[in-house]
């Protein structure tokens, strides 16, 4: 089979949801291919290392193989290697966290039930 182009396999491989959203980011230089910025038109080639801006999470996969059309989940490791350092992950998840706890400018001081609420939350209570 051909080669695809880099905005499809990332779409066929479930990085992005859709292939416009995979284009979209190709072309505002968040995707890499072995450290170099590429196009969504760029063939991709077995071999291959990919790095995509997700998010917040820096993506970084080896293609193992090029699928024929989108893949179920159970089937990505037959072409995808997820090299992503695990700190990468977790870097996110506490963003994630840090996001949750913001307070809405103006609101103010956290009121005695919002105090409770969050010590709930996190277990200090």
């Amino acid at each position: 089979m051909d080669d695809p182009r880099l905005d499809k396999w990332l779409w066929s491989v479930r990085v992005f949801k859709t292939r416009a959203e995979a284009t979209a980011v190709c072309r505002n230089g968040r995707v890499q291919v072995n450290g170099i910025d590429a196009k969504p038109g760029r063939d991709v080639h077995i071999g291959e290392v990919v790095t995509a801006r997700v998010g917040m999470v820096t993506r970084t996969l080896k293609i193992v193989g090029i699928p024929k059309s989108r893949l179920a989940a159970k089937l990505l490791p037959e072409f995808v290697a997820d090299l992503t350092p695990p700190a990468e992950y977790e870097r996110a998840k506490q963003a994630s966290l840090e996001h949750m706890l913001a307070r809405e400018r103006g609101k103010g001081r956290p009121t005695k039930k919002d105090r409770r609420a969050m010590g709930h939350l996190f277990g200090f209570e």
